[in-house]
């Protein structure tokens, strides 16, 4: 049944009266109270609404994708900067913040050399590019991490994976003078498209790369290494599924980010088998999605497109928008992308070009209600943090309570007890008549209402932060911290 705005108001202020538990006595009652598995440990730290995982209930919530904003024109071409491929990273300097662009330059049929240029911003380049020195021939890819100027060993700070005949690897103090870590692939049988990625989680490499399916079809598949010198087996990891269209393929992954316990990484989508204008000529389309995992082995794709391709004919990316790199810069996320005005294999080594578009910090996914309003309650968690933030755009209004797990708001915690929310922000401070803090530790549940309003994460915090214009004026308002904090 929708929620109006009357019963949303009402129901925010019965909800005041209902909490009659003291605070102790509710937490003696969750302590008390059966559960199927562990509550989840929510520590400091952001967690995203990407997957289900803290999803146990919602009502009048629908999942959105949220598409970055593109730049209208690329960042560096084919002419100018003789890019090849769709594939780049581009890392900022932790101690200077100059941007470092390393992408794939135009060789020949089967090789290229790796392209190199630095910006104060991340969008304009200083040029003309530098050409680096070949480590070992390479023919597609350009995935560099930096391990950071604390690595233990410097000389290899700097690491870089590319495909020739199988993934090769070379190491770099200054990302400019390369080495190959060996004259032989570490991995075999690679497709053209690798990328090499640090999973701090579990404390190892990761590389993903195209792999054959028994049908000839494009798949991935993943390798893993603590060292990161010698390699498991491959397993496949994202392959096509009986409910995607005929001709569906995976080209390649982007190198994967950390954030809220997920690795995620952008999915480069390939369908050879239709025309990038209608009753045009079938030269292959590709757009981008996302892609997470949870655990490191199992991963997750959305079929619908986080960056598709741009809409507009006659435009560099018209045929192909491939995501390639995801770069948390303060509150946004750069993703730089490489784009094809015409198809697949046309214009391979004189049309191709590379792009940013960007993404306020964590909004991949919302969960989003209408006018109507709508309900999200999470799955039982322990809380350990003594302040709640929400990244969220609000038009309507959005509200937070706590429950036990047998459904009952605690008191002090209910919905008519919370500031409601409103406005757009990555950090709206969630503020109760009780300090968060009373609740820490605890097996409860979050439930959020929400109206004319789109959630994206919450972040859980060990601070706590000053209340400013409580609008709730009659009572005592707390932001995670005890009286006289």
């Amino acid at each position: 049944m929708p929620i109006t705005r009357r019963a949303f108001v009402a129901q925010s202020a019965a909800s005041l009266a209902a909490a009659t538990l003291a605070p102790a006595a509710a937490l003696r009652a969750l302590a008390d109270t059966p559960s199927g598995a562990p509550p989840i440990r929510l520590g400091a730290g952001t967690q995203l609404f990407v997957d289900d995982y803290l999803v146990a209930q919602q009502h009048g919530i629908r999942r959105v994708v949220n598409a970055p904003a593109r730049l209208p024109y690329p960042i560096a071409t084919a002419r100018e900067d003789r890019v090849a491929q769709p594939y780049l990273t581009v890392l900022r300097d932790p101690e200077t913040g100059v941007f470092r662009m390393w992408y794939n330059t135009i060789g020949s049929e089967t090789h290229t050399h790796i392209g190199y240029m630095e910006s104060a911003d991340g969008v304009r380049w200083l040029r003309p590019h530098l050409e680096l020195p070949d480590p070992a021939p390479i023919s597609f890819g350009a995935s560099v991490i930096d391990e950071g100027p604390a690595f233990a060993d410097w000389r290899h700070r700097y690491k870089m994976a590319w495909d020739r005949r199988g993934m090769m690897m070379a190491t770099s103090p200054d990302g400019l003078t390369w080495r190959a870590v060996r004259s032989k692939p570490l991995i075999g049988k690679t497709g053209d498209a690798v990328s090499i990625s640090r999973d701090p989680y579990r404390n190892r490499y990761v590389v993903v790369a195209r792999v054959q399916h028994p049908e000839g079809l494009r798949i991935l598949g993943q390798n893993v290494s603590e060292d990161p010198f010698e390699w498991s087996h491959t397993t496949e990891i994202i392959v096509p599924g009986t409910d995607d269209e005929d001709g569906t393929e995976f080209y390649s992954m982007s190198e994967l980010i950390p954030r809220g316990g997920l690795l995620i990484g952008l999915l480069k989508v390939l369908r050879d088998n239709l025309p990038a204008e209608p009753e045009g000529s079938v030269d292959g389309i590709g757009y981008t999605v996302l892609a997470w995992t949870r655990d490191g082995e199992h991963w997750h794709r959305d079929k619908e497109p986080f960056m598709d391709r741009n809409p507009l004919p006659n435009t560099w990316d018209r045929a192909m928008t491939w995501g390639d790199h995801l770069l948390p810069v303060g509150d946004h996320v750069y993703v730089y992308y490489g784009g094809y005005p015409r198809g697949h294999k046309i214009g391979r080594f004189a049309e191709r070009a590379l792009g940013v578009a960007f993404l306020p910090r964590d909004r991949y996914v919302a969960r989003a209600a209408g006018p109507d309003g709508g309900l999200l309650r999470t799955a039982p968690v322990r809380l350990e943090g003594s302040s709640m933030a929400v990244n969220a755009a609000v038009a309507g209004e959005l509200r937070v309570r706590l429950l036990d797990l047998e459904g009952r708001p605690l008191h002090g915690f209910d919905f008519g007890d919370c500031v409601p929310l409103e406005g757009d922000s990555l950090a709206h401070h969630v503020r109760w008549r009780q300090p968060l803090a009373a609740a820490a530790g605890w097996p409860l549940q979050i439930e959020f209402l929400l109206r004319d309003a789109s959630l994206y994460a919450f972040e859980i915090a060990d601070r706590c932060v000053p209340l400013r214009n409580p609008k709730l004026s009659d009572v005592a308002l707390i932001d995670g911290c005890s009286r006289g904090d």
